[in-house]
């Protein structure tokens, strides 16, 4: 029976046995070497990685349990099949407790051998699956994902990296389309929590019946609609993350619901008496000021106490311009693949428009341009013509406002502005302190006083604005 092929290392003192078994081996397609002692297969695993090393417990030098603990403990990828001539219950124990696959009895059966190996090598399949798929998700959700340069956002990836393996409630703050979602992604993505399930739960999308359901389930027959029994979100998430998006939406009755499980991680589906317990860790997102809301008597203030424990900030886009040159780099590239083209980039004329416009909608608002240029564009470049007329329109105004103040139009001018709006709020962030402030924008002092000195950036005349 053909296997799967793998790199197998057999080790037993019985040379007879030991080839006998190498050669049917090779004739299943594996490639195997062998070894006659413990001391001699260790040499052979130092030198190459085996998938699953065949082990006689009674060797010469050391016995099999011997190599099984330096397999463990050096080479804990090689899966270990452990042989005896006298198989005890206690044995057997012992051997899978430190590690082996399994435990064979001599004399083996050809097929048991051939299965087990061929288990051994579908498992590790699995494994090696596993690890790509959670290095696909730490590169798709990870932090490495968000981009940005801007000292605002370094502070964000500073405190997110702080918070994430715990297990404190974390509310972000932002705008809509500044990428709440994937910050909350991130978080999990960063946790020991990154094997367990994500759940998103979009709190405005809903009627508030509805939402309670989603979020708790409901027990067949409690209310018009419910035909069966239903899983809500908390129990989904069990042992992972809930991320609640618009939690400023939900109603009184759900937010007294969500204070419970907040406090004592407990709650009851919607027309059932049974109470379930989770271990979950909760985000929650919103655009809304909810210390304005408790203050209408919107918002539970209790509850607010509870979710605001570690409170994260997305800034604006325009509140980080010069990351734009470096996202429409990421997403250029993005899009060049999923669409099949090698456009180089925009134009300076192109890229001086998206610097020059306000992003009402963010972060998404700027994706969403970048593959539709991506997808209109015919040339190499990017042009104002293939961005949209909004942004075309503001771009038109803002240069008949610089020819009749005759002002000269140029990338250069269009990238002073922001730089000097970002040197002016990173001074007052660290309290005009030009060594701290030279540190956060991630350049030295000298060129922080020129760039000063060059856009008229004085602490007596800030004060006067």
């Amino acid at each position: 029976m053909k296997t799967n092929s793998g790199s197998l290392l057999v080790v037993d003192d019985d040379q007879h046995i030991l080839e006998a078994m190498a050669d049917y081996l090779r004739s299943l397609g594996h490639r195997t070497e062998t070894s006659l002692t413990c001391l001699d297969a260790i040499e052979r695993l130092k030198e190459f990685p085996f998938e699953v090393v065949i082990c006689d417990v009674n060797l010469p030098d050391q016995d099999g349990f011997h190599l099984l603990e330096w397999v463990e403990q050096n080479a804990p990828d090689t899966a270990v099949i452990m042989l005896t001539g006298y198989g005890t219950i206690e044995s057997a124990v012992e051997a899978i407790r430190l590690g082996a696959f399994e435990y064979l009895t001599k004399p083996v059966i050809d097929e048991e051998l051939s299965l087990t190996i061929e288990r051994c090598l579908d498992q590790r399949q699995v494994v090696e699956e596993n690890k790509s798929l959670k290095a696909q998700l730490d590169q798709r959700y990870g932090l490495s994902n968000i981009v940005g340069q801007d000292y605002k956002m370094q502070k964000m990836f500073d405190l997110i990296e702080s918070v994430a393996d715990t297990r404190t409630t974390v509310l972000i703050l932002g705008e809509n389309g500044t990428g709440k979602t994937m910050t909350a992604r991130a978080i999990h993505q960063l946790s020991d929590r990154a094997n367990k399930p994500f759940v998103e739960v979009a709190c405005g999308a809903l009627p508030d019946t509805l939402l309670e359901s989603e979020l708790f389930g409901h027990k067949a027959g409690s209310f018009t609609g419910a035909t069966h029994d239903k899983i809500g979100k908390f129990l989904q998430a069990d042992g992972g993350t809930l991320f609640l998006d618009e939690i400023a939406t939900a109603s009184p009755s759900l937010q007294v619901k969500l204070l419970r499980v907040l406090q004592d991680r407990e709650f009851e589906a919607v027309g059932d008496t049974k109470t379930h317990s989770v271990d979950i860790r909760l985000i929650l997102a919103t655009n809304q000021d909810l210390e304005e809301m408790v203050a209408k008597g919107e918002f539970r203030q209790d509850l607010y106490y509870r979710v605001n424990v570690i409170t994260l900030t997305q800034p604006a886009l325009r509140e980080r311009m010069s990351d734009i040159p470096l996202l429409v780099e990421h997403y250029l590239k993005v899009y060049n693949e999923q669409i099949g083209k090698s456009i180089k980039g925009f134009d300076p004329s192109a890229m001086q428009a998206l610097l020059k416009y306000s992003w009402p909608g963010n972060v998404r608002e700027l994706i969403n341009v970048i593959e539709r240029s991506v997808v209109l564009s015919k040339g190499e470049y990017i042009r104002v013509h293939d961005l949209p007329e909004q942004i075309r329109q503001e771009q038109s105004y803002s240069l008949s406002t610089e020819t009749s103040s005759g002002g000269r139009s140029s990338l250069k001018n269009a990238l002073a502005n922001p730089e000097r709006q970002i040197i002016i709020e990173a001074l007052e962030a660290n309290g005009w302190n030009r060594q701290n402030t030279s540190k956060a924008l991630g350049i030295n002092r000298t060129t922080l006083y020129k760039k000063m000195k060059k856009y008229e950036i004085d602490f007596e005349k800030q004060l006067m604005h």
